[in-house]
């Protein structure tokens, strides 16, 4: 079993930008909101800078890499011109995501397995330059494998499907998914990767999650933008924070 160690969060602002993106101009900026992350208790941030940059724009990168006292999670797709940036802005990771201009937001995780060939070198380029690769894909054995297979350091499980079920009542369905998930996990681990897991999550998903000992990180974002507009941010962190050390609590109290 793994030793149950600390559990990060990830705060991704994203969806500040959206807010900001609506009306135009520079307010609410995603930068303080990513400082007030760090100061309630994130432990990092995490941005996807889009091809059609719907939300998060090139200088808000920037800025999140050199204003903020936390390490950057730069989510991007695996193309030459998101591969640039990255290499230029250096952050520290990178989380290799699908992207279509079609979606609302990002549906499913990288087919790894299908296309390998393609992701071996965008991993090794950023692993080469410092920059801590994950790749986004679902809890699926395959999936896993091929990601140990292109050496990719981390994985981050989409947990989408699991959520959508706990939130639509779906019982069966949702314990389905959470196997699914703690399964997936305890395999990445085994191979020698370093688990993060992520989509969907609220304060109630976040904390069973955070009770799986082999998951070291959650990146959580439009939920907690949502809950801000009701509580404010840093007591949206707070409260996600609390939620998280709960389940790790639990994790250790098993691994004792």
């Amino acid at each position: 079993m793994a030793d149950a160690r600390p559990i990060r969060l990830g705060v991704n602002v994203d969806h500040v930008a959206t807010v900001r993106n609506a009306r135009g101009g520079r307010h609410p900026d995603p930068v303080r909101a990513a400082k007030a992350a760090v100061a309630a208790g994130a432990d990092g941030i995490t941005a996807h800078l889009r091809e059609d940059r719907r939300h998060i724009r090139d200088d808000d990168i920037r800025r999140l890499r050199h204003e903020v006292a936390a390490p950057l999670n730069f989510e991007m797709a695996a193309t030459a011109e998101m591969l640039s940036i990255a290499l230029n802005v250096r952050p520290h990771a990178a989380c290799l995501v699908p992207e279509k201009r079609t979606e609302r937001t990002t549906e499913g995780g990288l087919d790894v397995a299908g296309t390998r060939a393609a992701l071996a070198p965008v991993v090794a380029k950023l692993g080469a330059s410092g920059i801590r690769v994950s790749l986004f894909i679902e809890p699926d054995f395959a999936q896993i494998e091929a990601a140990a297979a292109i050496e990719a350091p981390a994985i981050e499980i989409h947990t989408g499907a699991w959520c959508e079920a706990a939130i639509t009542g779906d019982a069966i369905g949702a314990e389905a998914q959470f196997e699914r998930i703690r399964a997936a996990a305890s395999r990445a681990a085994a191979l020698g990767m370093e688990v993060h897991a992520g989509h969907g999550l609220d304060f109630a998903t976040a904390e069973r999650i955070a009770a799986l000992p082999e998951i070291v990180e959650l990146n959580i974002g439009h939920f907690l933008v949502g809950e801000a507009l009701l509580l404010g941010f840093e007591p949206a962190i707070r409260a996600m924070r609390a939620a998280m050390d709960r389940g790790r609590a639990r994790a250790r109290g098993r691994a004792a």
